[in-house]
C-alpha cells in the first residue's frame, strides 16, 4: 500500500496509520486495503489538510465544537461539542467544520497518543439542533475517514427524549464505535467516579462536573486556530491557501444508498508483508 500511494499522502501511510485501518476492519486485509484506498481518494478530493480556520470560522463562532484546554489523564485531546449552539442548516458546512476540528485535534495529539475524547454537553438541547442526515454524515466521516481516532464519546446529561433519536441512529454506528459512546448523568452516583478516572477534576470544565471555569472566547480561540494552521502548514510543507478548496463535496456515503462507500473495482494484491500483519495482536482499548 505504501508504494502505490501518492507521494503527497505518504505521511498517511505510516505503520501506525495502517494499523488503525486494520483494527477498524478487524485485521481483514482485503477490507483494510479497500477502506484505506477509499480514504486516500477522499483526501485527494476533499483536501482536509487545506481547510483553514478562515474557511470554517462562521460555523465555529458559537463554540458548538472546539478543542478544550483540558486533556484527559492519558494526554488525549478533548473536543467539546455543544449541540445547542448549532448555527447552520448546511450539512456540507457542518461536515467541513467537523473535519477541520478533527484535523486540528490530531495535530495536537502527543506523540504517544492517537485517539481523542469527545465531551458532548446536552444542556439546553432539543431535537431541532440535530438531524439524522448530519448525524449519518458525522458517523461516516468519523468511522471511514478517521478510524480508531475516537477513544471515547461521553454524552453528558442527554434528555430522555434523546434516547429514541439515538436508537434510530445507532445502527449507523459500527459496534466498536457504539461501544465507545457512554451516557453520563450528573445525578448518577457513578458519574463522579467515571469522570475522576478520566480527568483531573481541577482542569475539567465545570459543565462536566469539574472545577475549571472555562468560557469559550471566540477571539482567543480564533487566534489559537490560526496559530495551529500556520504550524500545520509548516508541518505539511506547503503554503496555506487563501481560498477554500473548490472540491468539498461529501465523499460517497453508504448511508445515502445501498451501495458501498466507494466503488473500487479491484482490490490490490496483498503482498507477504501485509499478510503477515494479519497475525498481529493488538489491544484496541
Amino acid at each position: 500500500m505504501k508504494e502505490n500511494s501518492p507521494n503527497e499522502f505518504s505521511r498517511y501511510c505510516s505503520d501506525a496509520s495502517i494499523a488503525r485501518y486494520l483494527r477498524a476492519r478487524n485485521w481483514n486485509i482485503k477490507k483494510t486495503v479497500k477502506m484505506f484506498e477509499a480514504s486516500l481518494i477522499w483526501r485527494m478530493s476533499y483536501k482536509p489538510e487545506e481547510i483553514l480556520w478562515e474557511h470554517v470560522a462562521a460555523e465555529g463562532e458559537t463554540g458548538k465544537i472546539y478543542r478544550s484546554s483540558c486533556k484527559d489523564k492519558n494526554g488525549r485531546v478533548v473536543l467539546v461539542l455543544r449541540p445547542r449552539f448549532q448555527n447552520s442548516k448546511s450539512t456540507r458546512a457542518q461536515v467541513k467544520h467537523l473535519v477541520y476540528c478533527m484535523e486540528n485535534a490530531i495535530l495536537n495529539l502527543p506523540c504517544d497518543q492517537e485517539q481523542m475524547i469527545w465531551l458532548i454537553d446536552f444542556q439546553g438541547f432539543n431535537l431541532s439542533h440535530v438531524s439524522i442526515k448530519s448525524t449519518k454524515e458525522t458517523a461516516f466521516i468519523l468511522q471511514e475517514q478517521y478510524p480508531e481516532r475516537l477513544g471515547l464519546a461521553i454524552l453528558y446529561n442527554p434528555p430522555k427524549f434523546f434516547e429514541p433519536f439515538y436508537k434510530v441512529v445507532k445502527p449507523f454506528l459500527e459496534p466498536k464505535t457504539a461501544n465507545k459512546v457512554k451516557f453520563v448523568y450528573s445525578d448518577d452516583p457513578n458519574t463522579k467516579t467515571i469522570m475522576e478516572n478520566l480527568f483531573c477534576m481541577e482542569e475539567l470544565e465545570s459543565a462536566f462536573g469539574g472545577k475549571h471555569e472555562e468560557h469559550f472566547d471566540i477571539k482567543k480561540y480564533a487566534e489559537k486556530m490560526k496559530e495551529d494552521d500556520a504550524k500545520r502548514t509548516v508541518l505539511y510543507g506547503r503554503e496555506s491557501c487563501s481560498e477554500p478548496s473548490s472540491n468539498t463535496n461529501p465523499a460517497p456515503n453508504p448511508y445515502h444508498d445501498n451501495e458501498e462507500a466507494t466503488d473500487i473495482n479491484a482490490v490490490k494484491e496483498v503482498d507477504e508483508e501485509e499478510i503477515s500483519m494479519e497475525t498481529r495482536k493488538t489491544n484496541d482499548g
